[in-house]
């Protein structure tokens, strides 16, 4: 999400005359697009915008805007105006559009902005100029803002309440995209499966898949991020119908004790999401599933902490994105009372170390298997070596040269390694 808002940003930039450069220290302009969704990514957005300060002073014309979610918190933007003077622009998630009036209001009469914008149901705009950078794929929003309020999260306050874009501008859009070359095409929205609840024409996130299912042509379509109260049955069967959905799914539970998952306003037990799990594999035997793991958070006994590693032996996940709790201001869980920090870093180091297990489990049954993968990118220190994704999102690295790219190739998996397969492209 923050990638492709970071798109946008640039894609205002360009339209105004600007091009992107290597290096910090020959630039005309630098926007910080900030999160604060934890606190660590607060605290580098800000060690980031300190380390520019002497930028400033040898180029008094640079422009500084600091842009995002940091922003938006309550009376987040003039603290960091008070703080960081030499900032000229700041810009709540609200309010991103008008970056290039601020900065012709700069030019040309010197004068700074902080324009933050409370509204919790801004207008969804469209047509919005993108600056793309992620190679083979694009990525397309399809709502904003969220509607779920889970008690660590600070999204909903700085996103607003969850506005769904026209199917029809999406699916626009969806092929355009297509026309452009891409091959993978990545919907976004904080909880995909509450597309069109706010929309009175009858749109779902079913019907959204069943319609872009339809678009022929070879390419991939992938999808972030499900909330598991919302992932329904028709979901599921339309993802197992389609060739050119990816057998892939998000699913974050964050913990496996139902006690914390009250407490986190998640709206579902681990029964359910377990039985949702049987219904995926069901369908979509080879689907590829991740998660997010919360550890730490308030209230969390050591039996809690067990029922999440019992969560994650049941499951075997592909992989998870794994974090200790972080305190967000202005969260319901910001009052209840913390665990030590002891206790949570002894937690997350056993729950990576299990599912480093699993994922490397699950490595070896590649192994020897023919798969399809669309070819990304280089891969990084591997010189004549590229890399790709299967259907089911795992990585491949295999001997290619950079005319591969944007192609769909057939690999033989013949190592693994942890989270990583390695292989050669299979003889026709």
């Amino acid at each position: 999400m923050n990638i492709h808002e970071s798109e946008k940003i640039a894609g205002i930039l360009e339209d105004m005359g600007y091009s992107e450069c290597a290096d910090e220290s020959q630039a005309d302009i630098i926007v910080f697009n900030t999160c604060c969704i934890r606190d660590n990514a607060e605290k580098r957005a800000l060690g980031n915008i300190g380390a520019v300060k002497h930028l400033k002073k040898i180029n008094p014309q640079l422009i500084l805007a600091v842009v995002g979610c940091m922003t938006q918190q309550e009376d987040a933007g003039l603290t960091l105006r008070q703080k960081y003077p030499y900032v000229d622009i700041v810009l709540g998630t609200n309010n991103l559009f008008e970056l290039e009036n601020c900065i012709n209001k700069l030019r040309n009469s010197k004068k700074k902005s902080v324009l933050i914008d409370p509204n919790e149901r801004p207008e969804v705009r469209e047509g919005e100029k993108v600056y793309r950078t992620s190679g083979t794929n694009a990525w397309l929003n399809i709502m904003y803002g969220c509607n779920n309020f889970c008690t660590y999260c600070i999204v909903p306050y700085v996103r607003g309440r969850e506005r769904s874009r026209k199917m029809v501008n999406i699916l626009d859009e969806f092929k355009r995209l297509l026309d452009e070359g891409y091959k993978e095409i990545t919907l976004l929205g904080q909880n995909v499966n509450s597309y069109g609840h706010d929309l009175a024409d009858g749109s779902s996130f079913a019907k959204l898949l069943e319609e872009i299912a339809k678009i022929e042509g070879k390419h991939r379509v992938r999808f972030m991020t499900s909330h598991p109260k919302d992932l329904n049955r028709e979901v599921i069967d339309i993802i197992a119908q389609s060739p050119t959905i990816c057998n892939n799914i998000h699913l974050p539970i964050q913990s496996g004790s139902n006690k914390i998952l009250q407490l986190m306003n998640r709206h579902y037990t681990r029964e359910y999401y377990l039985d949702t799990i049987d219904a995926i594999k069901s369908k979509i035997p080879d689907c590829g599933i991740t998660t997010d793991l919360m550890v730490g958070f308030p209230y969390e006994t050591e039996e809690d902490f067990e029922d999440t590693l019992d969560i994650v032996r049941k499951v075997k996940y592909s992989s998870a994105f794994t974090f200790v709790y972080s305190v967000r201001r202005g969260t319901k869980a910001a009052l209840m009372p913390q665990i030590p920090p002891e206790v949570s870093k002894d937690r997350i180091t056993r729950l990576i170390a299990e599912q480093n297990k699993i994922t490397k489990e699950l490595s070896k049954t590649y192994e020897g298997k023919i798969f399809e993968v669309l070819c990304e990118d280089k891969a990084p220190k591997k010189e004549g070596f590229v890399c790709g994704r299967t259907d089911s999102g795992r990585l491949v690295t295999f001997k290619g040269d950079e005319s591969l790219i944007g192609s769909f190739v057939n690999v033989k998996i013949n190592k693994s390694q942890s989270a990583s397969l390695f292989g050669d492209i299979a003889e026709e």
